[in-house]
Order: structure tokens, then sequence, then C-alpha cells
């Protein structure tokens, strides 16, 4: 079974509306520099492991008022017993959230087809072409497989939110005007801000973050969070 690098009990940040444990799974094909999980990604032997099973019997205890379970890294679906450890979390008869980058298209496609997944966060690190994806993700990218996953998402019939995160001097607003225009009108898209602490590529510490008052610009002017488009349906 796949090891787990970390385990957060309870969040109420994490899966918007629910109350969920979070697992972490190391290893990540990408090498994003302003990532801030690089250990999971560059020293995974170094953290130690959490067992699955007592993990389980805890979620198991829980999982009256539980409403989830995020798996998370990393990047979840570079493993190829992803199904199986995700068969395992479907026991505890708790939904799944998976997050990923959406570099293994065949491997969403496998998770929905055999309804192992309630919800996937697909992180869209930039505008879709090559130059663009692969200066934020650390390593040249096929940027096909990325529109590849956005596409088998947006046919699927789970809930999918996509999420990009703000980087000075990378991805600003009219980078994320390119990737909202790219995913569609009303889909579910929810920003992340840079933060300059325990950054993959040390050299990204010295870059100021965001502004609060430029931040919430760009949420007022991009976001649309999980929900609101049922709500709009509903009122309209």
């Amino acid at each position: 079974m796949l090891p787990v690098k970390g385990f957060i009990q309870t969040s109420f940040l994490d899966w918007p509306g629910k109350l969920c444990s979070i697992l972490f799974l190391s290893g990540c094909g990408f090498r994003c520099p302003a990532c801030h999980n690089a250990d999971l990604v560059l020293k995974p032997d170094d953290l130690p492991d959490h067992s699955l099973d007592r993990i389980l019997a805890k979620i198991g205890k829980r999982n009256q008022w539980l409403d989830g379970i995020t798996v998370t890294g990393g990047e979840p679906t570079i493993n190829k017993r992803l199904p199986e450890f995700l068969q395992a979390l479907r026991a505890t008869q708790t939904a799944v959230k998976l997050d990923t980058n959406g570099s293994n298209p065949a491997m969403l496609t496998e998770l929905i087809r055999k309804r192992l997944v309630d919800a996937v966060y697909m992180d869209v690190k930039a505008p879709l072409n090559r130059k663009d994806y692969s200066t934020v993700a650390g390593v040249p990218v096929d940027v096909r497989l990325i529109k590849r996953s956005i596409e088998i998402l947006r046919n699927s019939d789970i809930e999918v939110v996509f999420r990009t995160t703000a980087i000075p001097g990378l991805v600003e607003e009219p980078q994320l005007r390119e990737i909202k225009n790219y995913l569609g009108v009303g889909r579910p898209f929810i920003l992340q801000f840079f933060r300059n602490k325990r950054t993959l590529d040390p050299s990204f510490a010295e870059i100021p973050e965001f502004p609060a008052a430029r931040a919430d610009a760009m949420r007022a002017e991009f976001e649309i969070r999980p929900g609101a488009t049922e709500i709009l349906a509903r009122t309209g």
C-alpha cells in the first residue's frame, strides 16, 4: 500500500463546506519553484510513514460526522497503486476528494470510471501553452496531457473545481484571465496565492507576496466558488 507521509485529522478549510481528513502522498513529476510541500517532492524518504491502518481506524470512528477525505501530495496520480489505495479509503463509507496537477489523464479516467473519487480539485498552473506551463511547473510539460485532464473532468459527473496559484511575475491578472477563459464560463475556479515561505526553489523566498488588496481584487474578478453556479441557476 502507498506510504502516507502526512495526516491531518480534521480540516474545515480544505474541502469547502465539508469537514474532512487530509492524507498526503509523496512524489511528483513537477518541480514547481513556488511549491511549499518541497519535502514531499524532493525528500520523501526523510519523512516518517503514517500507518494507513491507524488512519482508517481513526476515520472509521469519526465517519458519523466526518464529511470526506482529501488525498493530496505531492502528486497522487503518479502512483500506480492509487486505485487500490482509494479503494481502502472507500471502505470507510466516506466521500473522497483527490487533488491533482492533471499530468496523468489516464489515471483520472480510471478513478472516475471505477467511482473511486467523489470530487477532483485540479491545479491549472499557467496558461495552456508549453512555455508558460513548463516555466511554472519547473520541468518540460506536455500541455496536451493537461488539456486532456481538463476535458475528462469537464465531461464527468463528479464535483470538479479548478485552482490556480497566483505568483508574482509568473501568474498574474493576464495569465489568470487566459486560464479562466480556457476553462469556460461558470466553471468553479479558486485562486490560491504564492507564499514566500519554504519554497522548493529557495530564491523564491526573496519574492514579495501580493498585497492583500490586490489578492482581494483578483478573487473578486476571477473566482467562482464551488456551489456559486448552482445558486445562480436557482435564483435566475
